[in-house]
This record gives structure tokens, C-alpha cells and sequence, in this order.
């Protein structure tokens, strides 16, 4: 990752004095966000958006294990200001080719005035699309670690707004559940609520709460602390510790991860914002040039289950080769016996070739990535044999299933994990996953990961449904990229919908389609089989569609009702909308297009797609920049296209 320019650092420090003011604020660069710090008896901040309180006096702090709180009465030793306004290259572009950063910071030097007389640290930015804070703690005076029980910050939100809340009810979780729109006032102190957290104040006004660079600390999740739309951070307790026990252990300096307040006028400027990679630190590979996007066949979704044979892995591969993608994933069961003492991940299963696999795979121009059982991954250190091995396979990536935790060991289990696969210039995808939080930029080979209730939910479940697709994009979408495995082309109505083998998707094909332009996935799993794509209405869209991106540009839309976005790659811009379980008609402005003229091509519903989804038209017709297009998405439907300079 390469920085590419820097206009400007600012930095004030004062030292060797006591601050008197007990108020501190930092303001965006264009100023309407404004972070205060209030360090009197008790420590706390607010936030306000072009005057509006976001974020009324809110605590913050810490409790421990065997220590009194630390919540406030602070002396102020230090301060410090930034400014900084840069750019950088992204090694995977996700949505931008090139990324502004650009954010003032304020950083506090605090310690208590009494003893124990500890010290904290606090970081503050302000971003335009949004605010972030930080806490560093550091060592007791006494060696050994100290243990959180409990961190103090709260999100005091002044107003009752709608919000899109899902609820995983446990901390073990796989993050796999549906948003449902609620009164934020829904939560309690029992909830156990992921994020992102979304939230409409008003029409000019929408707030998400997410968290970056999840490192050495434990994830959080969202309750209340009793009093109505009082949001606590609850941490997720240490394998074996109760609610009420230890949630990080630290016996050095730690930081915590960053608290993150996404704002922004409409909801367009959340799915477009950077701040989660902003929020992170500079990629750590020095040589990066090995990670390629792209997208993967996979024989797993299709047939309900895995056909471990070598005609099935071959047919496959020649899927991947013949609509011109990168990648096949091999899921579970090559290497036979899994999930168990006796599994052993250097070992092929004996009805399957792995080296003729990828020996076959690479004369068609196609790379394997292999399936792993996280415990057997990490069963006595596995992962340190087999990863040189793969490398030595020639396998490009993997990916790590059922790790459904997100405490402080397994954040550093993930990061072990990323950084021993990059040493083997191996991809990651992780499955049975937490949040993005970021660590793209740092460590971009882990390309993907799930974190989501995508395509497989349609095997085994009746909970999916086009309004659930919709809102993705307007809440887990904004942590950043989520493998949902796209591409169901056995299309139904809702009516037609069951569980069945092979799976069925309850929506349009030009909705499937759409789902390869609105989701943000640099790895993209395409699910279904290759009788059901080759040759088949919008297989040729699957051929020219990238999975990263220059540009970003939201469109319109609404969670649960429809989203519309336009993405760039090179000259060319994609047009993806996905519309909810209701007919309607949009008009969408092409005033994202620099001036000219242009050739659209286009993939929609037909007036027969109500009730045959799998019916999709394609066009194509001239343009020039700022004209408007007429859409009619079908019911469960969708459109796509791809414009291009004449």
C-alpha cells in the first residue's frame, strides 16, 4: 500500500503543564461534526451534526478485576491536535482506487488525581462521514495483567429513531441473523445486538455504530444499561468467564479497538464512506503484488451437499475457465475426516487427486482454494505445517469455517491466522465469522469473509426474503465485505419457495444478478452449479463483472425497500438495483457519468417476471451524461447494466 500524497499534518502538543479547561472539542474538516470531551468528575463526550446532538453526554471508562473503576476525575497532563489530510492506494479496492483520509484528531493525556493515580490515553477524530474514539491503557503497578470486567462507554441517544437492529440473543454467535427495523427504544439491557448499528434521526440525517481495528481486545455487541436508548458496550466475556467476568486480559499497553460513529445526510454516504479502512493502519505485507480479486466457482451450495468427486471438482474448475474467473473452491470433506482428532489437513481424502486438481486447474487458468474446520486448523498448531505446504501445492487461498466467537483470544487467533497465510501468500475467507473491522488495509489478503445470512440460508431455512436483501446493503454492507455467495439462477416465487434440493432462490434473476454490483465481496463465491449458469439468461453479465472497484456511487433507496448503486472499474460503470417484494417504478439520473455520450447494456425484469423470475431481458440502447432511465423492477426483482464511452 502506497501513500500517494500528503497535503497536510498539523501537530500542536503541549507539554510539561496541567490543562486547566476541562472541555475539549475537535470538528470535521468541513465542521459540522463536533466531538466533546468533557474530563470534569466524570469522564464523557458527545457529538453533534450541523448542530444536531447525535450523541447526548455519554460515560466512558473502564471496571476491572480487583481495581476501582476508572471513570473520571482526571487531570489533563497533555493534549495534542492533528490535522491530517492524505490519500492512499488500497491493495484490494474495494471502493475506491484511491482513498481520502482526511480527519483532525485530538489526543488526550489523562491521570487520575488520586491514587491509584493511573494513567489512560484518548484519541478522538472527526472524519465528514463521521467520528471515532480510541482508549490506551496501560500497565498496573504491580506486574501481571490486568483483567476488564466491563467498559463504560455509552451511546446516549437523545431521540427515539428507527434503527435496524439484529439481535443475536449470545455471544457465541456466527453472525448470521436478519436486521429487523424497530424503534431503537426496542433494545433492553438483555439485548445482545451486532452492528452495524443503523439508525434514521430523520431525512437529512442517518447514524450507524460499528467499531475498527479489533485487535488484542475483545468485540462488543449493544444493550442498554436499563434506561431507554442509553447504549452500553458489552464486551464479549473470555471462553469460560460468566457475563459479569473478565472480558480482556493485558499485561502491556493495549489499545481498544476504535469506537466508530458512521453520519451522514442521507444513507448513501455511509455505503460510500471509507472511515473503517481509514481507521486501520497501513498494509504490512511489503510485497502484496500476489493478492488477486476475482471470482470462484464452488461445489459446495448447490446439491445441499458436497460432492467430494474428482468429475464434480473438474467440472467446476471448467466453469471457472470457461466464464473467464480466477478461482474454484474445494469446501469440505477433501481432506476427509473433519472436526475431529484424527482429521489431518495436509492429507487429501483418498477418492480425490489434490496435486492432479491443481495440476488440471492450472492448465485452464484457474487457482484452488481450499476448505478448513477451524479446530482442525488449529489442532496442535496444524495450520504452522500446512499453510508451507498449500504454498508449495500451489493452492491460493482458504478458507476457515466455524469459529462462531469473537472474544479476545479468537481476535487474536484471526490475526495469527492472516498473518501466517500472507507469510505463504495465501487468500483468507472466513466463515462462521465476525464483522469486518477494517483489517483489509492492513492485511489484504483477507479478502472476504461471511459475517452475513446470505445465499446458503436458502438450503436450509424460510427466513429469506428480498427485504432482507435490500437492507444489507444499508447495515452489515457498511462494515465492509461480506461473502453472501451470490449467483442462485434456479429462481421462484415466493409461492414456488421450499427448502429442496438443489436450492432454489426466491427472487429474480436480474435481482441475483444485482447482488454481484450492490454487495462488496473482492473474493465472490458464486453458488449455483454449472448446469444452472453455462449458457443460461445473464450468464454473460457473470462473465464481465468485476468484484473491486474505483468509484462508488449511491443512487437511491431505502433499507427493506430497494438500493440502487453505480460502481466504476477503469471507464466503464455498473448499475446495480435491487428492489423488495413490491413492484415499483424508479427513474435513475445518470449525472454520476462524466459528459458524453455512451452505450448502455442492460439486464431487467420483463412483465412476465412476477411470476416467472427467471425471465430477464437485455438491451442496449445509446446515452449521454445527466439523462434519466426509466426502471420497472418486477416484484422480488432487480436490474443491471454496464455503460460504457462510445
Amino acid at each position: 500500500m502506497k501513500k500517494v500524497k500528503l497535503f497536510l499534518v498539523v501537530v500542536i502538543m503541549l507539554t510539561g503543564t496541567i490543562i486547566q479547561a476541562q472541555d475539549f472539542s475537535i470538528k470535521s474538516p468541513d465542521n459540522n461534526i463536533v466531538v466533546t470531551i468533557n474530563s470534569n468528575e466524570k469522564l464523557t463526550y458527545s457529538v453533534t451534526f450541523k448542530g444536531q446532538i447525535i450523541i447526548d453526554q455519554s460515560t466512558m471508562g473502564f471496571e476491572f478485576r480487583d481495581e476501582p473503576q476508572m471513570t473520571g476525575n482526571f487531570e489533563v497532563t497533555d493534549q495534542k491536535t492533528q490535522n491530517i489530510n492524505e490519500k492512499w492506494i488500497p491493495v484490494v479496492k474495494s471502493k475506491h482506487a484511491e482513498i481520502i483520509n482526511s480527519y483532525n484528531e485530538l489526543h488526550l493525556y489523562l491521570k487520575e488525581k488520586l491514587d491509584p493515580m493511573r494513567q489512560m490515553e484518548l484519541i478522538v477524530r472527526a472524519y465528514n462521514d463521521g467520528a471515532a474514539f480510541q482508549y490506551k491503557l496501560f500497565r498496573a503497578a504491580r506486574p501481571g495483567e490486568r483483567h476488564i470486567t466491563k467498559e463504560l462507554t455509552t451511546f446516549n441517544i437523545p431521540v427515539d429513531p428507527k434503527a435496524w437492529i439484529v439481535e443475536y440473543g449470545k455471544y457465541s454467535t456466527s453472525n448470521e441473523a436478519e436486521f429487523f427495523e424497530h424503534p431503537l427504544s426496542y433494545l433492553t439491557e438483555k439485548s445482545i445486538a451486532g452492528m452495524p448499528l443503523l439508525m434514521e434521526y430523520d431525512d437529512k440525517c442517518w447514524v450507524a455504530i460499528t467499531e475498527a481495528k479489533i485487535d488484542n481486545y475483545a468485540a462488543f455487541y449493544i444493550g442498554t444499561n436499563g434506561t431507554k436508548n442509553h447504549l452500553t458496550t458489552k464486551l464479549v466475556p473470555l471462553p469460560g468467564e460468566p457475563e459479569t467476568g473478565v472480558k480482556v486480559r493485558f499485561d502491556d499497553e493495549v489499545y481498544t479497538p476504535w469506537r466508530v460513529i458512521m453520519i451522514g445526510e442521507t444513507p448513501g454516504t455511509l455505503i460510500e464512506s471509507e472511515i473503517i479502512q481509514n481507521l486501520n493502519d497501513p498494509c504490512a505485507i511489503k510485497d502484496p503484488s500476489w493478492i488477486k480479486p476475482g471470482m470462484s466457482a464452488w461445489d459446495h451450495w448447490w446439491s445441499g451437499e458436497v460432492k467430494m468427486e474428482m468429475p464434480v471438482i473438474k467440472q467446476y474448475i471448467d466453469l471457472a475457465s470457461e466464464m473467464g474467473w480466477p478461482y474454484m473452491l474445494v469446501d469440505w470433506q477433501w481432506y476427509g475426516k473433519f472436526n475431529s482428532p484424527e482429521s489431518d489437513i495436509t492429507q487429501w481424502a483418498p477418492q480425490i487427486n489434490m496435486p492432479d486438481i491443481i495440476e488440471y486447474a492450472g492448465l485452464k487458468n484457474v487457482k484452488i482454494i481450499i476448505w478448513l474446520y477451524s479446530s482442525d486448523v488449529n489442532r496442535n498448531g496444524a495450520y504452522k505445517k500446512a499453510f508451507p505446504m498449500y504454498h508449495m501445492w500451489g493452492v491460493a487461498g482458504i478458507k476457515i469455517d466455524f469459529m462462531d466467537r469473537d472474544d479476545q483470544e479468537m481476535v487474536n487467533w484471526y490475526r495469527e491466522i492472516i498473518k501466517c497465510a500472507a507469510e505463504n501468500q495465501l487468500l483468507v475467507d472466513f466463515h462462521g465469522a465476525y464483522k469486518p473491522d477494517g483489517i483489509i488495509r492492513t492485511w489484504p489478503n483477507i479478502i472476504t469473509r461471511e459475517g452475513v445470512m446470505g445465499n446458503e440460508y436458502y438450503k436450509f431455512s424460510n427466513r429469506m426474503s428480498p427485504e432482507h436483501n435490500v437492507k444489507l446493503a444499508f447495515t452489515r454492507m457498511l462494515a465492509g465485505q461480506m461473502d453472501y455467495t451470490p449467483g442462485g439462477f434456479l429462481n421462484v416465487t415466493k409461492e414456488q419457495f421450499k427448502q429442496q434440493t438443489p436450492a432454489i432462490v426466491w427472487n429474480t434473476r436480474a435481482a441475483e444478478l444485482s447482488k454481484f454490483v450492490v454487495y462488496e465481496s473482492p473474493l465472490t463465491v458464486v453458488c449455483d452449479h454449472p448446469d444452472n449458469i453455462l449458457g443460461k439468461a445473464g450468464s454473460d453479465f457473470l462473465k464481465i463483472v468485476p468484484t473491486v472497484w474505483d468509484d462508488i456511487k449511491f443512487i437511491g433507496g431505502y433499507p427493506g425497500e430497494y438500493v440502487a448503486i453505480a460502481k466504476r472499474k477503469d471507464e466503464n460503470w455498473f448499475v446495480g438495483v435491487m428492489n423488495n417484494s413490491i413492484g415499483r417504478r424508479i427513474e435513475v439520473k445518470l449525472d454520476f457519468l462524466p459528459a458524453g455520450n455512451y452505450m448502455i447494456e442492460m439486464w431487467a425484469d420483463t412483465g412476465k417476471s412476477d411470476k416467472e423470475p427467471a425471465d430477464i431481458k437485455k438491451s442496449e440502447k445509446s446515452i449521454k451524461s445527466g439523462e434519466t432511465i426509466k426502471i420497472t423492477l418486477a416484484k422480488n426483482g432487480g436490474f443491471v447494466a454496464v455503460i460504457k464511452p462510445k
